[in-house]
């Protein structure tokens, strides 16, 4: 788990996502060019929440996501993905 000094506002989350998969089960090595981008990531930082909805995310949650939810953004050379909580479809 890392520290980020990053505080996320409202209901927004900060998602470190995970790994892209570097080979198949089969065991066939996929080169970075045709790498799908990952939809699971931990959750990294959240927000205070809404005023009468809180969050049920928590620091430490794995959490699978949309293909294209979030912003990237990049903190201390670190990838991460900031998005909104609605954003997240389950907590693994």
């Amino acid at each position: 788990m890392s520290t980020v000094k990053i505080k996320p506002l409202a209901d927004r989350v900060l998602v470190e996502p995970a790994p892209a998969e570097e080979k198949t089960a089969a065991g066939i090595i996929i080169p970075d060019t045709a790498k799908e981008k990952p939809q699971r990531g931990s959750v990294v930082a959240v927000g205070s929440g809404k005023k009468d909805e809180p969050l049920t995310v928590k620091v430490g949650d794995a959490v699978l996501y949309g293909k294209y939810a979030g912003t990237e953004i990049t903190v201390e050379g670190k990838e991460y993905l900031i998005m909104r909580e609605s954003d997240i479809f389950a907590i693994l």
